[in-house]
């Protein structure tokens, strides 16, 4: 069997592969310390190298490795959307993972060809039998890059590698080896059954994707690819949930008909509500090749009243969470608060519970908190076996990097860091006169030093704000540390966290439409954008507001639902502005300051963006531009620079979620220009994203318009926006090629219609001039964003916002 060639300039992706081997390795138990000093940025933090690190090191420095050839054929590599061959992942201890991978190369005469090679771990490369190549920079997440000379023959030379990783958490395992000479190379999978067709599984494995965007009630789930194969496909199907309380959903296996483009999985009722992971296998003619996708199932597609007071909301929303929360020890919380003490699920997550607690997994702060809590307001009711397995677990919890540890455990984040430091102080309150065992210290000497942590990092976040800003991913963890010291901790410090706590549900009631919080996020995931509703931190704004979603997340809900904390009332009035008004606030946040954010808002959508990114540089997790529309709780849209090349990827950041390459941001009032200065960057586009549920697109040359009910925005650009029509981005996905371009977007509201708005737009002027972009604008505003110098309107700067909290403005 053959698969296509590669040239000059093109990366090896055909590959057959061995099963993953993974062993844990967690080196020898060392302090660490705290580089960040309680000033939180987004991206990589280099924080040292950790036990496990420091071990593979020593173990690889004086190592030989011996050539393996008798391993299985567990599945085949094929080129997709990734250049890299990738295999990331995410683990909770510190594992090391190996895996072998074979191909076939073969030249036109016998020589020996170049190619770049880049990986992050360790790579040893054989040609025909005979070690050619060894790199092992073991550089946490951070590609490294040589040259290796491979001697390829004309009758075919067989290459096998060797890759290897030390995962910590969430982990780039990857190697890429790009051909830098000018030849041609053919390709052959050695090994692997003959007969599979490797093209169309490359081509099934390109295309897949969900047919509906959001799946309800009795509506099937739906594969669907673009292009019918020849041949039946078998289909092997894991769906599991994609929360850190991930289960098996359903397994089965379906078949893609010859001559079909969709197959149906199941009814969505099949499926409990979440944004779930579905794990693909296609299998044809003994030849298996996996893909990961996602779906979203949401049962209720329309806010409901939760009651008219806060005390009834939170009163629902335990209920809520103790019968229908996921297997995570808020969901105990919650049955525990409802006088359910006795339910048999709460064994069996206590027990989960524990182990990560007791063996330090990535993540036991966000349990360990919860779990004090269940202490603190019902140690009595526990049964003793279970209380004094508890209380060892949390006495011999390593708290903070002072106290030694092996783990891969992650302190460094601003919300870890509170979940950590609540955790101690918690402990330590519950425990006084208990030594406690990572640190030798008392409980109470553990409380008194969190005190002081917890004093600094309020100090800190009270001063420049958030650095994880309107993140629906980390709020809900930030609300896992702030609700345990506001209904536990003795003042002041509980008091600053009730402050704190009053703050963000400002910043929520202000980037909520519609019942879905939005807006322009400090960190953003996939699931966050394309799902609104089934994101942890939608209840938050239900229970607290009086109408929207409640879903299966426990991380902190019944902290809030339980405790005596009570937002603002006067938020309420932020939601939504009345017929004919706009709300608009500007406000910084995060350390530098991070972001220098501007929400405006109208009945019907609002346009959020942060205009103090560090444009032109790499980026992360930060989502600087967003639209959400009050029509349908999925309906939303976006600016970005992939980060990947796989549209299902996990990097932070993403193909959809952060920026690869930050852009120049401004905003003023409903109008956002941006500039990207792409030189150097892999991916040569920047895109518009769009979802499908509630909306309308119009694309018209360099004009785009989304529409969702009396809402739309139209992005114009400085070129003419090419729409993907296949794969996962088909029709959710406008590129604009180029490494130096310009969007502006500009929202309407009220009647009116898609054509005539595109129209208007349509009619105005947007021309980039080296780092300068200028709209001349319908209503005769000249509207400039320059790199420098900033956003002006008819030549007068607008200024930035010098206070980090939201002073909201209603205008017309």
């Amino acid at each position: 069997m053959r698969t296509p060639s590669i040239t000059r300039g093109e990366s090896l992706t055909t590959w057959a592969l061995s099963p993953v081997r993974a062993w844990a390795f967690p080196g020898e138990p060392a302090i660490a310390h705290d580089p960040q000093d309680y000033k939180y940025i987004n991206g990589f933090v280099d924080v040292g190298d950790l036990p496990c690190r420091v071990a593979t090191w020593r173990e690889v420095a004086g190592r030989q490795v011996a050539l393996e050839t008798d391993w299985p054929v567990g599945g085949v590599y094929l080129p997709g959307a990734s250049h890299r061959v990738a295999f990331d992942q995410f683990r909770y201890m510190p594992t090391r993972l190996l895996r072998w991978c074979r191909t076939r190369l073969s030249a036109p005469e016998d020589r020996y060809c170049s190619f770049e090679l880049e990986t992050c771990g360790g790579v040893h490369i054989w040609v025909d039998g005979v070690l050619a190549a060894r790199f092992e920079p073991f550089t946490r997440n951070r590609m490294q890059r040589t040259v290796v000379h491979l001697p390829i023959r004309a009758g075919g030379s067989e290459v096998i590698v060797r890759t290897e990783e030390m995962a910590e958490r969430d982990t780039t395992w990857s190697f890429e080896l790009r051909l830098l000479d000018d030849v041609r190379l053919s390709v052959d999978l050695p090994g692997a059954e003959v007969g599979g067709d490797t093209t169309l599984l490359e081509q099934l494995s390109a295309e897949v994707r969900m047919r509906d965007a959001v799946n309800s009630g009795s509506d099937p789930l739906v594969l669907q690819v673009d292009t019918a194969p020849a041949v039946d496909v078998a289909i092997e199907i894991k769906i599991s949930s994609m929360s850190h309380a991930s289960r098996s959903l359903l397994d089965r296996t379906v078949v893609l008909a010859s001559g079909t483009m969709t197959v149906e999985i199941c009814p969505a009722s099949e499926l409990p509500e979440g944004y779930h992971h579905i794990g693909l296998t296609f299998v044809q003619n003994g030849l298996q090749l996996e893909r990961s996708i996602a779906a979203a199932v949401l049962h209720q597609t329309a806010p409901v009243s939760l009651g008219e007071t806060l005390e009834v909301r939170k009163r629902r929303a335990l209920e809520h969470a103790a019968t229908h929360g996921e297997t995570r020890i808020g969901t105990v919380v919650a049955l525990f608060e409802t006088g359910r003490g006795d339910d048999p699920r709460i064994a069996e997550i206590i027990d989960e519970t524990l182990i990560a607690i007791e063996q330090r997994h990535d993540f036991a702060d966000f349990v360990a908190v919860p779990l004090l809590w269940l202490w603190h307001r019902h140690e009595a009711a526990l049964p003793s076996q279970m209380r004094e397995r508890i209380r060892a677990a949390l006495t011999g919890f390593r708290y903070w990097v002072d106290e030694p540890g092996n783990d891969v455990m992650w302190f460094w984040s601003e919300n870890h860091a509170l979940c950590f430091h609540t955790a101690q102080l918690l402990a330590g309150l519950a425990f006084p006169d208990a030594t406690l065992v990572a640190s030798g210290r008392t409980g109470a000497a553990q409380a008194e030093i969190a005190s002081a942590r917890l004093g600094r990092w309020f100090d800190s976040v009270e001063h420049e704000g958030l650095a994880e800003w309107n993140s629906s991913a980390y709020y809900p963890v930030d609300f896992i540390g702030l609700l345990g010291l506001a209904e536990l901790a003795p003042d002041p410090i509980a008091q600053r966290a009730r402050k704190l706590c009053d703050r963000i549900f400002a910043m929520l009631a202000l980037h909520t439409l519609g019942s879905v919080p939005g807006g322009s996020m400090g960190r953003a995931y996939n699931g966050e954008l394309w799902t609104g509703p089934l994101s942890e931190l939608a209840p938050f704004t239900a229970v607290a507001f009086g109408t929207g979603w409640l879903n299966r997340g426990v991380t902190s809900l019944p902290l809030f639902a339980a405790g005596r904390y009570a937002p603002p009332a006067h938020l309420s009035a932020w939601l939504s502005p009345l017929p004919g008004t706009s709300l608009s606030a500007s406000y910084l946040q995060g350390f530098g300051p991070a972001a220098a954010l501007t929400v405006y808002k109208t009945p019907h959508l609002q346009l959020s963006s942060n205009s103090r990114s560090a444009a032109g540089q790499p980026g992360h997790q930060q989502h600087l531009l967003d639209v959400r529309f009050a029509g349908h709780p999925m309906a939303r849209s976006w600016i970005n620079h992939p980060g990947e090349d796989d549209p299902w990827g996990a990097g932070r950041p993403g193909y959809w979620a952060g920026n690869g390459i930050l852009p120049k941001v401004g905003q003023v009032g409903g109008v956002a220009l941006l500039i990207y200065r792409l030189a150097g960057a892999r991916i040569d586009f920047a895109h518009v994203c769009a979802t499908r549920s509630g909306t309308r697109h119009l694309l018209r040359h360099d004009v785009l318009v989304v529409e969702c009910g009396q809402g739309r925005v139209a992005y114009k650009a400085t070129s003419p926006m090419v729409p993907v029509t296949s794969g996962p981005g088909a029709g959710v996905e406008y590129r604009l090629h180029g490494r130096h371009q310009g969007f502006a977007a500009l929202v309407n509201d009220g009647a009116g219609d898609a054509e005539a708005f595109a129209a208007t737009v349509a009619a105005m002027s947007l021309e980039l001039e080296g780092d300068r972009l200028t709209l001349w604008h319908a209503d005769g505003r000249v509207i400039a964003l320059d790199w420098i110098d900033g956003l002006s309107v008819d030549g007068v700067a607008v200024a930035e916002p010098t206070q980090s909290t939201p002073q909201p403005i209603v205008g017309p």
